[in-house]
């Protein structure tokens, strides 16, 4: 996963416990709890003449997790993992003192048909004594996260602790991530299940929180950590985030998250001169911007 420039929303506005904006980080909040960049993925369509094709990029500091709705991704990377990840699995790649990796269009899909593409790519920050253990990947199908309903939702905890249940993803600070959808219009309780800063991201359809409708392309980040409920709308989509923050920022350029500015500097300096471990059969290098 690699952004070339952050996203950071210009025309974020304050409606009571929540602030409203499009993507993390954006001006008036850079992060909520260890979430520290999400990405929304699409929805678009790939082939014959779009494949997704992002080649070798490093980071470091950081866990990255992919969640799709639609569509496939092949993902290699530096640990030797080599993985397709499907809608509702999870692929979470902790890169720590330094990781590689591919994220490409599956061959059996170079078909000269088209698919649609649809998720999110998100970093999550590890906690200062974590920054630098050693890279590890890890896959979780999406039959095992666990999955409830309650009343008119469909529940899924994507990663995290929250309503007394737990994700096999192997996190490494207190956080949740869920995926909620809606088949008729219900309000839907945030105090007393989830632990943190909370953020709320509209994939599909609306909510109404504070008294106010934000609609789909929209995320709500709450200001404190009893945020009034919300109501999700009839067939909407939403996908629910955060946990605690760490008591030190982050600072962050490119693919690279660190508590130490100096380590950023190093990482740099470390993909310039070809110093990482690399990914097993691929060629193609993403430079560093400006270089």
């Amino acid at each position: 996963m690699s952004n070339t420039s952050l996203i950071i929303e210009e025309r974020s506005r304050d409606i009571g416990d929540f602030l409203v904006g499009r993507l993390i980080p954006f001006r008036k909040k850079r992060m909520v709890g260890p979430f520290i960049f999400i990405d929304h993925m699409g929805p678009s369509t790939v082939g014959p003449e779009r494949y997704l094709d992002i080649d070798q990029h490093p980071h470091i500091g950081l866990s990255t997790l992919t969640y799709l709705f639609e569509g496939q991704i092949v993902h290699r990377d530096s640990t030797g993992a080599h993985q397709r990840i499907t809608p509702g699995s999870v692929n979470w790649m902790t890169a720590g003192s330094g990781a590689v990796h591919t994220e490409r269009t599956p061959e059996d899909h170079r078909n000269g048909q088209t698919s649609r593409m649809h998720g999110y790519q998100i970093w999550v920050a590890l906690p200062k004594e974590k920054e630098e253990m050693a890279a590890e990947f890890h896959h979780i199908p999406g039959k095992d996260l666990p999955f409830w309903k309650d009343g008119n939702l469909d529940l899924r905890l994507v990663a995290g602790k929250g309503y007394g249940k737990e994700s096999p993803v192997p996190v490494h600070s207190p956080l949740f991530m869920l995926e909620i959808k809606a088949h008729e219009t219900q309000a839907y309780k945030v105090k007393g299940e989830l632990e943190g800063e909370l953020g709320i991201c509209v994939v599909d359809g609306w909510i109404e929180a504070c008294g106010n409708r934000i609609e789909k392309g929209n995320m709500l980040v709450s200001k404190t950590n009893d945020a009034c409920d919300i109501s999700i709308g009839q067939g909407s989509h939403i996908l629910v985030f955060g946990g605690e923050a760490f008591p030190e920022g982050r600072h962050i350029y490119w693919n690279f998250v660190h508590s130490n500015a100096d380590r950023i500097e190093q990482a740099k300096d470390d993909w310039r001169e070809g110093r990482f471990n690399m990914v097993e059969g691929e060629t193609g290098v993403v430079p560093l911007p400006g270089s």
